[in-house]
């Protein structure tokens, strides 16, 4: 018989991504990308592929949990999703073709800019 996947790290890495998107509205990815990579052996591409699969769930629970305390306001919602519904349809068609090396560094800019965003302003 072959022996037992571990569950722990996966388990803590899938709680904290939980808990960035119940927090924050996002942010999961930050946390499984580099444990998918690292820890499971995915290349680069089938670990951000793959953090999107694990992260929807992650975001249908916490907009269900906003949505049933008052939180959500679908009328504002709606241009920003029909937007992110375009612009995920091509970053998914084009995603193969982007060189890894600079979507990284776009992702770190990214995550960089709303730092500081979430910082000063």
């Amino acid at each position: 018989m072959g022996k037992q996947p571990d569950w722990a790290a996966p388990a803590v890495a899938g709680g904290l991504a939980g808990l960035a998107n119940g927090f924050f509205g996002g942010g999961g990815g930050m946390v499984l990308v580099p444990q998918l990579s690292g820890k499971c052996g995915l290349d680069q591409r089938q670990a951000f592929a793959t953090s999107i699969l694990i992260i929807l769930p992650l975001c249908l629970l916490s907009s269900f949990i906003y949505f049933i305390r008052g939180g959500l306001d679908f009328v504002t919602a709606l241009p920003y999703l029909a937007g992110g519904l375009l612009g995920g349809f091509v970053g998914g068609k084009t995603f193969q073709s982007w060189n890894m090396d600079w979507l990284r560094r776009l992702f770190a800019l990214l995550i960089l800019y709303g730092g500081v965003k979430s910082l000063f302003f």
